[in-house]
């Protein structure tokens, strides 16, 4: 069946890429329409229904036990999300969504619905450094991206002011960055989150601490870190939005007025619910507030007019025309149920296409239609964080398990020479308490009555543990490796007869080694804070590596990247710059899966950024 209407631009997808590019291109004057393969429900942004549907999502949170970041949310049969509970100990394995054929497992999730994943996400809202754009040409590892940080500079800004950034950039105190990197009179839209006051104990001993590594001196410096959730407006703030130039043709920001403030985003169902961040502390997997920053919002902002949203429409490829160099349509599957095979299959007709999925999901798509894969870089280069946690008791009480995920961040390894070595990372100062590695605190219960405490004694011993339990995350990048792809196979796929992916994954020595140097750094930290660390690592877990005979657990991010990066030429990239097909001039791919690199920061900002940088782009492409 064929849609007779014609879009100038069918988007893929309703994440926080596809939405940025939707609310630019309709403010534009431009036809768009979005294919959502989530229910219905998802996308009902009046007020009665998103309030009733947001409620549902925090019902299921309370009452599933498992509580990781897909769990608030619906894994449907017909388009079903990468989750970490089907994460097994022997791989290769089939038994997810994710066909897993190792030798490690691919440890990250994401959720195919309304919003995606910025439904779950932490919230962390750091630029890319100047570095990080050059790798190859800096270190020799990796590769460059097409473009430097300058170019990024203005999408970036333009991504702050759409997410609604909380920070103080008077605080980031980065590694080999000037003091240029955010210009002279930047500040962020809202005022920085506050850092908790476990943040504060262990800031004493750690801020300024001189540490060893590869035998080089170190200093340690703990900043503040940017936020994508409400706080007060910073009265230093003047822009107002971004918008189409047609005579530059260019987006811009422009002013509101001298005394123009930034007005937080609330929830989609109550203007007056979610205008500041209550300091709940289930981030992830859902704020029950909405005060974090989600892509319903932008959508919700976009010029509905101009706006189509078709739900419970899973994309099955993209037609190409004769000499495969133009894109004719979008196939897609509209389903009546979300746990059987009853669709109808149709074909939408735009002027340009974007695929908005996750870095999995557009490569699977791309693979599916046997599209934009001359250079035969679709789907290789999967990259994710690689999250090495440690963990111990301070010698007093910190009080864990209040406010947002994270509020502090160690940025002293995001960059240097040692890159030339092994990977960078970045330190998270964790709130969740031992939540993350070890369950707590239901195993803080549990470890107390199997030792036979009850009554005072039991209550006792959960308060002397729990106030004093802190977690350090390393957030290690990974680079690009060809053989850490995304695949379709004939033999795998779901009920609607849409493949499923097949990971091939693996974790280079390179990776490893920053293992070993992120636990050196850490042990320094512990005990200049007189911490007792209580890290220990299972040699059989199926995400535990080895090296130099010592065992390291690695935790997904929630971080995918890769699978269609941008580069300058088509032999070896798959878009350019602009994120447009080397192969097919009407096809953009939006999304983390253009980054060539990872970096050290949460990758969401320079994924929005990026988006803005696309949309300028068609934008240009349909004036033309």
């Amino acid at each position: 069946m064929s849609d007779k209407k014609q879009y100038d631009v069918v988007i893929v997808g309703s994440g926080i890429a596809g939405a940025i590019i939707a609310k630019t291109l309709t403010h534009a004057g431009k036809s768009v329409l979005i294919l959502e393969a989530g229910l219905e429900q998802g996308m009902d942004l009046d007020p009665t229904g998103a309030a009733a549907n947001y409620q549902n999502y925090l019902n299921t949170y309370y009452t599933n036990p498992i509580k990781v970041p897909n769990s608030p949310y619906p894994n449907l049969k017909v388009a079903p999300s990468a989750d970490v509970i089907d994460i097994k100990a022997d791989t290769p394995y089939d038994t997810g969504y994710l066909v897993q054929k190792g030798p490690v497992p691919f440890a990250s999730d994401n959720f195919r619905g309304p919003g995606g994943t910025t439904l779950h996400w932490l919230g962390t809202t750091l630029r890319m450094l100047p570095n990080d754009f050059k790798m190859k040409s800096k270190y020799g590892v990796a590769v460059d991206w097409p473009f430097e940080y300058e170019t990024m500079k203005r999408f970036y800004e333009m991504a702050e002011f759409e997410i609604g950034v909380s920070g103080n950039v008077g605080e980031q105190v980065l590694p080999n960055v000037d003091k240029d990197f955010f210009g002279s009179k930047y500040v962020f839209p809202m005022e920085k989150i506050p850092q908790s006051y476990m943040d504060g104990v262990i800031m004493r001993n750690t801020d300024n601490l001189k540490v060893k590594l590869n035998g080089s001196e170190y200093k340690i410096r703990c900043t503040s870190t940017p936020q994508g959730r409400n706080s007060d407006p910073n009265i230093k703030y003047k822009r107002k939005g971004v918008k189409w130039d047609k005579r530059e043709g260019a987006l811009k920001m422009y002013n509101g007025g001298e005394r123009y403030e930034y007005q937080p985003v609330p929830s989609v169902f109550d203007p007056y619910q979610g205008e500041r961040c209550e300091g709940n502390a289930s981030c992830v997997p859902i704020c029950p507030v909405q005060a974090k920053y989600n892509a319903l919002k932008t959508i919700k902002s976009a010029e509905s007019k101009n706006l189509t949203i078709y739900v419970q429409s899973v994309v099955s490829k993209v037609k190409l025309d004769k000499t495969k160099k133009h894109i004719t349509g979008i196939e897609y599957k509209r389903y009546t149920r979300p746990d059987k095979s009853e669709y109808t299959e149709h074909t939408i007709e735009g002027e340009i296409y974007v695929l908005a999925g996750s870095a999995i999901e557009n490569a699977k798509m791309l693979l599916a239609s046997g599209a934009a894969n001359s250079s035969d870089q679709v789907g290789r280069n999967l990259m994710d964080h690689m999250v090495m946690l440690t963990w111990g008791l301070t010698p007093e009480k910190v009080y864990p398990y209040r406010g947002p995920g994270s509020t502090t961040n160690i940025p002293t390894f995001r960059d240097g020479v040692f890159r030339k070595d092994h990977t960078a990372w970045i330190s998270p100062l964790d709130n969740w308490g031992w939540a993350w590695p070890t369950g707590a605190p239901a195993t803080t219960l549990s470890d107390c009555l199997a030792k036979g405490q009850f009554g005072k004694h039991l209550r006792a011993s959960i308060h002397e543990n729990m106030t004093r339990q802190f977690l350090l995350h390393f957030e290690c990048e990974q680079t690009p490796d060809p053989n850490n792809r995304v695949t379709i196979d004939e033999k795998y796929k779901d009920i609607l007869g849409n493949y499923r992916p097949v990971i091939s994954y693996n974790i280079t020595d390179y990776v490893r080694k920053a293992f070993e140097a992120s636990m050196t750094v850490s042990k320094q930290i512990f005990e200049a804070s007189g911490i007792k660390d209580e890290t220990k690592y299972n040699p059989t877990d199926p995400d535990c590596v080895e090296y130099n005979g010592v065992f390291y657990k690695f935790n997904g991010a929630g971080h995918i990247v890769g699978t269609h990066r941008m580069g300058s030429s088509p032999k070896d990239s798959v878009v350019d710059p602009d994120m447009r097909c080397w192969d097919h001039k009407n096809l953009f791919l939006a999304g983390c899966g253009n980054m060539p690199t990872l970096g050290t920061s949460n990758p969401t900002l320079t994924m929005a950024a990026l988006a803005f940088k696309s949309a300028e782009a068609i934008l240009k492409q349909l004036e033309s």
